[in-house]
């Protein structure tokens, strides 16, 4: 097993390399430049970018108090890059005329309501961290990222992207990939990045799910839904029930997301295509959920946690070494039966082997 010491750069965005390259070669000047200006910025993050790996944090973090409270402040950026900005909501305050504001609040809630009552876990890291968002990052700036230490949110250029506080599932996604950081903390490339991308999927959709009260056959299984500005079409950045299918347009291409290892997109850029061939495990986790029926975070959610959480995910985990602990954790919590059977059937029918 790969240990998790020392120190790793953590620097993940919503939106992959590969959209905004396609972006930043258009015809339109100005659609061109806020891809290139987002491109160029979140490269000279991801390269300064680093936080301590936490694995043993996780393991000694108890079950939440059921009175636990999230601890939520939100920054203006103001348009700029220095972070946090200027403090314009804090936890228990009412709601401002920015709503750009007060759907961050908002997200940030939806997401620790979901760990907490679901999962008994208190905030991101499990000891009750507090959490801090920015928006208005930057002008026209096509992201919205989790730093390591809070969230930030661009507004959209308008052309392409919306306002990234738009999508409860974003702000999901984006946070989850502070739980990964401070549990499992999978490498950000390869395989174990597809499924570092592929959790926070999984758990954005959950939040979404959970904050709708949907149950697994009423989710539209869609991230980023509601992020597309009109024009564009497609419906998200990705789809957990059909990948490939989000998006076709002719400025951001079509959507190149795999459902199978049949299509394993092999590739060097974004980080061996962790946002691309994530597709392959959002898949499998649909099947699991859509098997089960009901409520997904209830006992889908709850194996994909108990890997996550368990400490037995190598950081460097492929799908497979992924897909054989989800069948071990259906095993110890429910049983043989209707849980391991789908897990079971999920992996083998996106063309994963487990053992």
């Amino acid at each position: 097993m790969t240990t998790n010491g020392g120190l790793k750069p953590v620097f993940c965005t919503i939106v992959p390399p590969h959209i905004l390259d396609r972006l930043a070669q258009h015809e339109d000047q100005a659609l061109s430049d806020s891809a290139l200006r987002t491109l160029q910025h979140d490269s000279s993050l991801r390269t300064r970018r680093r936080v301590t790996a936490v694995r043993t944090q996780a393991a000694v973090a108890a079950p939440a108090p059921a009175t636990s409270q999230p601890k939520r402040t939100i920054y203006d950026a103001q348009h700029g890059s220095d972070l946090p900005g200027t403090e314009v909501r804090a936890e228990g305050h009412d709601p401002v005329q920015d709503a750009s504001v007060n759907r961050a609040y908002a997200g940030l809630g939806a997401t620790f309501e979901l760990y907490l009552k679901a999962y008994e876990r208190n905030s991101i890291d499990g000891n009750g961290l507090p959490l801090n968002a920015s928006v208005h990052y930057e002008t026209d700036y096509d992201n919205a990222f989790w730093n390591g230490e809070q969230m930030v949110f661009g507004d959209g250029d308008g052309q392409i992207f919306t306002d990234f506080t738009s999508s409860v599932d974003v702000i999901g996604h984006e946070l989850t990939h502070g739980v990964t950081q401070y549990t499992a903390n999978l490498e950000y490339y390869g395989q174990s990045g597809a499924l570092n991308e592929s959790v926070s999927d999984v758990f954005g959709s959950l939040i979404k799910q959970y904050s709708l009260g949907q149950t697994a056959d009423q989710a539209d299984w869609l991230i980023g839904q509601g992020l597309l500005a009109p024009g564009v079409h497609g419906t998200a950045l990705r789809s957990m029930k059909a990948p490939g299918t989000a998006y076709d347009d002719p400025r951001l291409g079509k959507d190149p997301q795999p459902a199978t290892m049949a299509h394993y997109v092999h590739t060097n850029r974004d980080n061996g295509g962790v946002h691309t061939n994530s597709g392959i495990p959002n898949h499998a986790f649909y099947l699991v959920a859509s098997a089960i029926g009901g409520h997904a975070w209830e006992k889908a959610g709850q194996i994909w946690y108990d890997v996550l959480t368990g400490g037995e995910l190598p950081s460097d985990a492929d799908f497979a070494a992924f897909g054989t602990l989800t069948l071990k954790a259906a095993q110890q919590r429910y049983g043989a039966g209707a849980e391991v059977d789908a897990v079971q059937k999920a992996w083998a029918q996106v063309g994963v082997r487990t053992s």
